[in-house]
């Protein structure tokens, strides 16, 4: 029981921080308990409608009126519903073909369209709970304060509307997307990689022991790993007596029957064991931003690769998607990487887990943007400008002559394409770039990454 509650509760939690129907569900029900509940309260206590001015509402006897309020107040937020359904619905095809599909879970995970939909849903639930206090048998009541409240909602509402549509202007222009997708990976980088990078240091842990047989448990399901639960996995290991190793990392694509993860000693498992381990894990059919730094890199290139297209040719968008994208690798590579070698007790490893590298990262970043770019020097001008940022803010050597070896690659790739005075202009910033192996610490001691 507990193995399947454990992941229900994170996936809930999830879909309420970012879900598309979850907020607005919440606050609907919200609003009309509060309908139901205020016009109950009115009933039982009559003082409160000798609150409401007769300027609103003149009639407090007269429960047609107040039939006639809340009815036309629901019939026309339903309409208005759908207008903002229709915006947001165009919304979001204009911006998938315009940019990328991928980039959907950005706007679903909008507050202020959630925001939107759940007050507009809600003003509805509320006047519908609200009407059937407003009766003339057996005994005449109007519901003035509850009543006042819905017309309330109403004017709240249409001052609302004005607001989304100026959000929605905004939200489907390329800066604000690709910042909002930027500052959504950042966050998962916070999450996953919460200490910073003060001093370089070589990862110690205890080798794995190959010496006991190993089982491959396959995965149940085909979909990405979306998330794992590495604390849940350690305490598993701990309690079972296993030694876990995880063979695909987060974002990865495992169909049902490949191996997910291998357990040793073998004889230690068994079916419930399986079960319970598997639970750790939330496999789904499309990747997210919960633990996956890559994935939110990956929308930023896709709006880049079809900026520099051919067909659409927007070397400005292209800029902007290499800024953000120079800004992530910034936070990526002055935090350190998550723990892959989980121990408990000290010394004793328990699980293993794969976590995206430096160097993956900076490939799923530039190397396609890189390659596409060649023709255009605006943009390689730009690529090169981010690598001699990142290698600005870099400590490890490493990952500093791997920045120098992709700008050489940059000026390399736009020698056969670009005119001499424009392949100079290339070569006096990768001297810039090269000038920070120079500024970088010496390799001795220098971290070490392990890359999934």
């Amino acid at each position: 029981m507990t193995d399947r509650l454990l992941p229900t509760l994170r996936n809930a939690m999830y879909a309420l921080r970012g879900g598309f129907l979850v907020r607005p569900l919440l606050i609907s029900i919200a609003l009309g308990l509060i309908g139901a509940s205020l016009s109950s309260l009115e009933e039982t206590i009559p003082a409160l409608s000798a609150w409401v001015p007769s300027v609103l509402f003149p009639s407090h006897a007269d429960p047609q009126v107040a039939q006639i309020v809340l009815a036309t107040i629901a019939a026309s937020i339903m309409t208005v519903v759908s207008i903002v359904f229709a915006i947001l619905l165009m919304s979001l095809t204009l911006a998938s073909m315009q940019f990328s599909p991928r980039i959907l879970l950005s706007f679903v995970r909008d507050r202020v369209t959630q925001w939107t939909l759940g007050i507009f849903l809600g003003t509805f639930a509320y006047c519908m709970a609200a009407l059937p206090a407003a009766r003339s048998l057996p005994r005449p009541f109007a519901p003035v304060a509850t009543v006042t409240c819905a017309m309330l909602l109403a004017v709240t509402c249409v001052a609302w509307l004005v607001f989304f549509i100026n959000h929605i202007s905004q939200a489907i222009s390329v800066n604000h997307i690709v910042d909002r997708i930027a500052r959504e990976t950042e966050s998962v980088i916070d999450d996953i990689m919460p200490d910073a990078r003060r001093h370089s240091y070589e990862q110690q842990g205890v080798p794995f022991d190959d010496d006991k047989r190993e089982l491959m448990v396959d995965s149940a399901v085909s979909g990405y790993i979306r998330y794992v639960d590495t604390a849940r996995l350690l305490q598993l290991a701990r309690q079972f007596k296993l030694r876990l190793r995880l063979l695909r990392r987060v974002g990865h694509f495992v169909p049902a029957g490949v191996a997910l993860f291998s357990a040793a000693p073998a004889e230690r498992l068994d079916a419930q064991r399986v079960r319970e381990l598997r639970a750790a894990f939330d496999i789904g059919p499309t990747r997210t931003l919960q633990q996956d730094v890559e994935f939110g890199v990956i929308q930023i290139v896709d709006i880049a690769l079809k900026a520099i297209s051919t067909a659409v040719n927007d070397p400005s968008t292209a800029i902007t998607c290499v800024d953000q994208l120079s800004r992530i690798l910034i936070r990526f590579v002055r935090r350190n990487s998550p723990i892959s070698l989980l121990c408990d007790p000290p010394h004793v490893v328990r699980v293993v887990v794969p976590w995206i590298g430096a160097e993956s990262l900076l490939d799923t970043a530039f190397e396609q943007i890189r390659h596409y770019s060649a023709a255009d020097f605006a943009v390689s001008l730009r690529l090169l400008r981010a690598l001699d940022d990142i290698a600005s803010t870099c400590t490890e050597p490493g990952v500093v002559v791997s920045l120098v070896e992709r700008g050489r690659r940059i000026v390399n790739g736009c020698a056969e394409r670009l005119g001499a005075e424009r392949i100079e202009k290339l070569r006096d910033r990768l001297a810039a770039l090269e000038a920070r192996l120079s500024a970088a610490p010496t390799a001795e001691g220098a971290d070490i990454l392990p890359e999934g």
